[in-house]
């Protein structure tokens, strides 16, 4: 399980950071990818990755401003023509449906794949075998969502010493003990699978969110998280700009993430008035309240 950050910055593309579009690779857990947010010029943040539009299955919008959708319409439409057959799934908040729903009408776009767009509202949104995808809303200008993704629980090591001492060997009947099937022996001595697992492998859980104010939501949503995707579009000196544009500063994200006892933070949505000299002085800011923090660049991944 990876993040990789397709755009960074707040607002408008700028040289160093394009707008905002995150990927997490699943490709281990599910042999897919879900993209989180897309703003301008995703598609062509993807050439410069080993990403495969094929495998991007979900998309979740975390709200309508334009720097986190405006990639969306061309990203589904180059799916299409590089390969993506397979169906995928949008989700976001109320209006999303008629965005998708006019952009493509508008352009005569033609999708070779099923496309599904779902409006959601807050509680869980997704469940499937591997996660569940759980949504609030956030203090922002428009509705805002951040986005909580839990693994489920794994299954516990295979012991395949014990497994040959008792003449199984390996091959197909393995997967069925981890996934948790008896077994029934040549002499009919039925034997419970989990003799032969270890203990359950805690999912892990990664919070994204989408801009907002600091707010319980946004804690809620990070609880206990292995990674914490926050936006920090001002430095701290900027506290009463951000809480104007309904925005967080450097210290609100690193505050958010001591409170929730999450393990590790990753800044994101910086503004273009921050260039390369002043991105150090912002990390400077959050890791005094949370020193496991790091300020994700264009393109940068993150290994969960």
């Amino acid at each position: 399980m990876k993040l990789q950050f397709l755009g960074t910055g707040a607002g408008i593309p700028a040289k160093a950071r394009n707008v905002t579009s995150i990927a997490l690779k699943l490709l281990e857990e599910k042999g897919s990818i879900w993209l989180f947010d897309c703003g301008e010029a995703t598609q062509h943040q993807i050439l410069h990755t080993s990403i495969k539009p094929r495998r991007i299955d979900k998309v979740f919008i975390t709200h309508l401003h334009g720097d986190h959708l405006y990639g969306l319409p061309g990203f589904l439409a180059s799916r299409s023509f590089q390969g993506g057959e397979t169906p995928l799934t949008v989700y976001g908040p109320k209006g999303i449906s008629e965005y998708v729903r006019i952009s493509l009408a508008v352009s005569q776009t033609y999708l070779k794949y099923e496309l599904r767009v779902v409006e959601i509202e807050e509680g869980v949104i997704l469940e499937d075998n591997d996660f569940i995808v759980e949504a609030r809303t956030l203090e922002h200008g428009v509705t805002s969502f951040g986005y909580r993704i839990i693994e489920k629980d794994r299954p516990g090591k295979l012991d395949k010493d014990k497994l040959l001492q008792y003449g199984i060997k390996p091959g197909p009947i393995y997967k069925k003990i981890k996934d948790g099937e008896d077994l029934i022996l040549d002499d009919g001595t039925v034997i419970s699978s989990q003799n032969f697992l270890g203990p359950k492998i805690k999912g892990r859980i990664i919070t994204i969110l989408g801009d907002t104010r600091t707010c319980d939501a946004a804690k809620e949503l990070a609880r206990e998280a292995k990674v914490l995707v926050h936006e920090a579009t001002f430095s701290e000196k900027e506290a009463s700009i951000a809480s104007e544009y309904f925005h967080s500063t450097t210290v609100q994200a690193a505050e958010t993430a001591k409170k929730a006892d999450v393990d590790c933070l990753l800044l994101t949505h910086i503004s273009a008035r921050y260039d390369q000299s002043l991105i150090d002085q912002l990390l400077q800011e959050a890791k005094a309240i949370f020193p496991n923090t790091y300020i994700a660049e264009d393109f940068s991944e993150f290994d969960i």
